[in-house]
């Protein structure tokens, strides 16, 4: 290659970088103008509600006491499917990238990310028509023989549509968005340390306690946080599954709802004010949601790099 068309090559390489650059630092920025004008839209038509007259406001003691019951809900039912959730996922993340056959572990993994693919208002339907009617005889048993905790105080709800039913169909929501990544992160484990750690004698339970999850701890908080905000901002199937109420410590009770179904299951009858209100609901949803992100974000900067990578 002559000096001349080694130049040439060099300039073009330098434009094509130039390029890219623009085009990332363009999303970037387009990223962050679409993510105010949204915080500026919910800010600007929440303020009739924020500044209404309390008896205005529905339940008629203002905003901030509307909306806490429905933010304890939604969280209440996030925390659960999380709960739920987690320890399945990474166990069959684990299964899928270190213990089961090649060809298993691959059929596996198509299943599970067609899990994910599913629509939200399937898993609530199932939750609806199946799953409540199925669990109600397990709630009425918690009721009778676990009644004293204040979670599972009676009566149990005749037709198992309570918060716990949703937190049980939100889980299997989120099963798959965090199995996808944590499997994912397990099979980047380096090779090396995996081998030094069986070299060493350590059984396969060691291994992947001393290499992989350490190595893993970052992308499982991703996976976790990621599950957590859809669980937190999903509707369709919450709306389908649980019968809205009132903000009670029972789990097996009618009763709680969450920010995302009382918009859905309002707003189309909503007019005035209530409008506002709802909006300014999803402002809240909006701020939690954000709150969850730079938590995880914290977490992964803080843990990266203990995580085993370097």
């Amino acid at each position: 290659m002559t000096t001349t068309s080694l130049t040439k090559s060099r300039g073009a390489g330098r434009a094509g970088d130039k390029v890219f650059s623009g085009a990332a630092l363009a999303a970037g920025c387009l990223i962050l103008a679409v993510l105010f004008g949204v915080a500026l839209f919910l800010v600007i038509q929440s303020l009739p509600a924020l500044l209404a007259s309390p008896d205005k406001i529905q339940g008629g003691q203002g905003f901030f006491a509307y909306i806490w019951p429905i933010v304890v809900g939604t969280l209440i039912a996030a925390v659960i499917a999380l709960v739920i959730a987690t320890p399945i996922a990474i166990g069959v993340a684990l299964f899928i990238s270190h213990f089961a056959p090649r060809g298993l572990a691959s059929g596996l993994g198509y299943v599970i990310d067609l899990l994910a693919a599913i629509p939200s208002v399937v898993y609530g339907a199932w939750g609806a028509a199946f799953l409540a009617k199925e669990i109600s005889p397990a709630y009425n048993w918690l009721a009778a023989n676990m009644g004293w905790l204040p979670i599972f105080q009676g009566p149990a709800s005749a037709t198992g549509k309570t918060i716990l039913t949703a937190g049980i169909v939100l889980a299997v929501m989120v099963l798959p968005i965090i199995t996808s990544l944590s499997r994912e992160i397990f099979l980047q484990t380096p090779k090396l340390h995996e081998e030094a750690a069986l070299a060493l004698g350590a059984t396969r339970w060691e291994m992947i306690r001393m290499a992989v999850l350490p190595f893993g701890r970052a992308g499982i908080v991703s996976a976790v946080m990621l599950g957590l905000g859809r669980a937190l901002g999903e509707t369709m199937a919450v709306a389908l599954v649980l019968s809205s109420g009132a903000l009670t410590a029972s789990l097996i009770q009618s009763g709680n709802q969450t920010i995302a179904a009382e918009i859905a299951l309002n707003f189309p009858e909503a007019g005035g004010l209530k409008v506002s209100t709802l909006i300014a609901a999803g402002l809240v949803l909006f701020v939690i949601t954000l709150g969850v992100n730079m938590i995880a974000r914290w977490i992964i900067t803080r843990h990266k790099e203990f995580s085993g990578a370097n």
